[in-house]
């Protein structure tokens, strides 16, 4: 005999709590594991040395196939334990990215966004990973996590998040540690959401007044004002979808879960790897909660803004990051290959704690896809986008490759991340159809 799926149990009071996934649910329950995505953007491209330095066995793209496997390039080695659980995607590219300004790929990364604009930030489409969380939020208490290394949505003339609503505006991202954990894990109960709530009503108000006194003195807002609104705006409405979402759920008790390990007073000022695996840390955490199941964190800034661009100093390289990106002696080549290294590592890091909390089948990363990548390959060149994908394999996805077939779309291959995660949407952005690759058995 099989237990509804959809059995309650009925406690003090007259409420109802739904049971957790249980063995003797049977086989139905199999086909409602999260699904869970998450994005990692890292700026100013990745490592593709001159072949005249003789440090090809830096590249950030596997070498030569030995023994039908790949070989993967110093830069990436810190990744070879997960050999089985990632493949690399050659040839990858947003038909629209030679069109637009290079500092652009970041904006676009996710959205493949088909207009033109000199100014980012100004425009857009649906990022991958809200198209995502629409389907997704239904069943956590976070419809996204949207973070970044210098938080907010960046100026107008670089942006600072990867993540677009979809309205194809940006949402600010978080990088705080302790505010991420704050709310993630301690913003459940009746008080924090009531004082919430009244701060939102409070900055809404505001927002109105300005409007108001916009009207009454006859007068518009500039464009730059206009925009600035906007983006507020869009940041008011997530805070409102986020505060309605926890409301939901505000009668169900969190997972039990262990937080000592968690370093919540880590900053980007501070040690960079102390700062990218608390990150990684409280992605790990709410994934195991099902808090959210859809992620997008960016790295890095493009062309050399925000803190992060100090990285490669603080790591006793010899310049910044997106100096060394332009850098085309050994020296400089090599020095930028070496914080690719670097960034492999704390991905390797992530890779290992998805792997420890356990699904009901299988591991977090065996139901996350993950994506990492930068929006260009060598200088500013919106071509052969690095790019990686990860986990995923109870979604249908075979690793262990370094798959190519001359140029493909981000958008086809988008496309085939919805289809494994359940989604059926007929298309997304400018794709074509789906990715014609050997990675996606079942998309």
């Amino acid at each position: 005999m099989t237990i509804d799926r959809r059995a309650f149990l009925k406690g003090l009071g007259g409420v109802s709590l739904a049971l957790p996934a249980l063995d003797a649910m049977g086989a139905e329950v199999t086909d409602h594991l999260p699904r869970r995505f998450c994005a990692m953007y890292t700026a100013n491209g990745m490592s593709l040395p001159n072949t005249d330095h003789g440090i090809d066995d830096w590249a950030w793209f596997p070498r030569q196939e030995k023994d039908g496997q790949f070989v993967f390039g110093k830069s990436t080695e810190p990744l070879a334990p997960f050999r089985n659980q990632l493949s690399f995607m050659g040839g990858m590219h947003h038909p629209s990215g030679p069109k637009s300004d290079p500092h652009t790929c970041s904006d676009m990364w996710l959205t493949g966004a088909p207009l033109y604009n000199p100014k980012p930030g100004t425009y857009n489409t649906a990022g991958l990973d809200q198209v995502i969380a629409q389907h997704t939020k239904q069943h956590c208490r976070q419809p996204s996590l949207v973070l970044s290394i210098d938080a907010g949505t960046g100026f107008l003339s670089r942006t600072g998040t990867i993540s677009y609503s979809l309205e194809g505006r940006p949402i600010p991202a978080e990088n705080s540690p302790r505010r991420i954990f704050d709310r993630l894990f301690k913003g459940g109960d009746r008080g924090s959401l009531e004082f919430e709530r009244a701060k939102l009503q409070r900055r809404i108000k505001l927002v109105d007044a300005v409007a108001e006194s916009a009207k009454s003195f006859d007068r518009q807002l500039g464009r730059s004002d206009r925009e600035r609104m906007e983006q507020y705006l869009t940041s008011l409405n997530e805070v409102e979808s986020r505060l309605i979402a926890s409301e939901k759920w505000i009668d169900i008790p969190l997972k039990k879960q262990d937080y000592s390990h968690l370093n919540l007073d880590a900053t980007n000022e501070g040690e960079p790897a102390d700062f990218y695996r608390t990150m990684f840390d409280l992605i790990t955490l709410a994934f195991d909660a099902d808090i959210t199941r859809s992620v997008a964190f960016m790295l890095n800034r493009e062309d050399g803004m925000g803190i992060s661009d100090t990285f490669p100093i603080k790591l006793g390289l010899s310049k910044t990051h997106h100096n060394l990106s332009h850098a085309t002696d050994k020296e400089g080549q090599l020095n930028f290959a070496k914080y690719d290294r670097f960034l492999a590592t704390q991905v390797a890091y992530f890779f290992t704690q998805l792997n420890k909390y356990k699904d009901r089948q299988g591991s977090l990363l065996d139901n996350t896809i993950v994506l990492f990548g930068s929006g260009a390959s060598t200088t500013h060149n919106p071509v052969n986008i690095p790019t990686m994908l990860a986990g995923g394999v109870n979604m249908g996805l075979k690793h262990g490759q370094y798959w190519r077939n001359g140029e493909s779309r981000m958008s086809n291959m988008y496309l085939s991340i919805l289809r494994s995660m359940g989604i059926q949407q007929e298309s997304f952005a400018d794709s074509t159809g789906t990715l014609t690759s050997t990675v996606f058995s079942r998309a």
